[in-house]
């Protein structure tokens, strides 16, 4: 089979691009290299490489041809620095998904799978949350990611191409960013300890989060691959563990000092998810256990 993956050298899109190689298949990766928070890009030799934006539809629209599945995760993807620039936000996740649907559309894929933002969810609804939830976006980072999921619907509704959007809820493991002051929190903190500075506490720290582990992500993806379920076409899932911990917590997990820094706009308080839609329909369940993976880190460095 023959795939497409936008931010194919990225954290989560690697990962992606690794197990659909594993598995045989023809994998054709699309990156710009523009994710200032990544320390280095991972690219997989045995895949087709192209540095090209999502937002040029000539030099992207070739690409498609013969496609199955489309793996949608190139984004202006930090909340932070999109509301620092919020025109490159919209272009790249909003005009970027556009283009991406579109070249699909063109090209007969037979599907397009979207990954999009949990903090769409904003402050309004208690967790945990569900997808069946009105949107809150607090920040020009949530409002384009929910452009681009109003955009798959769209796709699916009118045109008829198949798409699946997920929302993670904080993605950690290995080749997560960790450059900048903006890098997710996990990652941050590790470099910390690692260089021997003190773990930067936004605000009180006693914001909650549901953590993620990268592999239930990748599998995640893997089943909305090969999915026949007409349930799950033109629908949004949340993809986290079901469980959150608050920042205290993990920084108690890693060990060391810290510090706490001001508050930041534009965040929600408290993320939990509500995965029963995804195991229902897809069949997918995390196994991931923070705890241990940051016990295991840690042990290692």
């Amino acid at each position: 089979m023959k795939y497409l993956v936008t931010g194919g050298a990225g954290f989560i899109g690697s990962h992606i691009v690794d197990r659909l190689i594993l598995d045989g298949n023809e994998v054709v990766v699309i990156d710009n290299e523009s994710a200032d928070s990544n320390e280095k890009f991972f690219w997989n030799n045995k895949a087709k490489n192209y540095k090209l934006d999502i937002t040029d539809y000539d030099s992207i629209r070739k690409l498609f041809n013969n496609v199955h599945t489309v793996f949608h995760l190139a984004a202006e993807s930090r909340i932070q620095p999109a509301i620092k620039n919020p025109i490159k936000a919209a272009k790249v996740n909003f005009l970027g998904t556009m283009t991406i649907l579109q070249c699909a559309r063109e090209s007969g894929c037979d599907r397009v799978i979207y990954s999009s933002t949990s903090s769409a969810y904003g402050r309004k609804n208690t967790p945990p949350l569900r997808e069946d939830m009105p949107n809150d976006c607090l920040n020009p980072y949530s409002v384009t990611k929910s452009g681009g999921e109003t955009l798959c619907k769209m796709y699916t509704d009118l045109f008829g191409l198949n798409t699946i959007t997920f929302r993670y809820f904080n993605v950690y493991g290995d080749r997560q960013p960790l450059r900048g002051e903006y890098a997710p929190v996990i990652g941050l903190f590790l470099r910390q300890k690692k260089n021997s500075l003190p773990m930067t506490i936004v605000g009180d720290g006693e914001q909650r989060r549901d953590f993620t582990l990268i592999d239930d992500v990748v599998e995640a993806n893997i089943a909305a691959s090969k999915t026949s379920d007409k349930l799950a076409f033109g629908e949004l899932f949340n993809i986290g563990s079901g469980i959150n911990y608050s920042i205290l917590d993990l920084v108690e997990m890693i060990g060391g000092e810290y510090k706490h820094i001001e508050p930041r706009i534009g965040e929600a308080r408290v993320s939990l998810a509500d995965i029963s839609k995804a195991k229902s329909i897809l069949g997918w369940e995390p196994r991931g256990s923070l705890r241990e993976w940051i016990e295991n880190e840690t042990r290692q460095n």
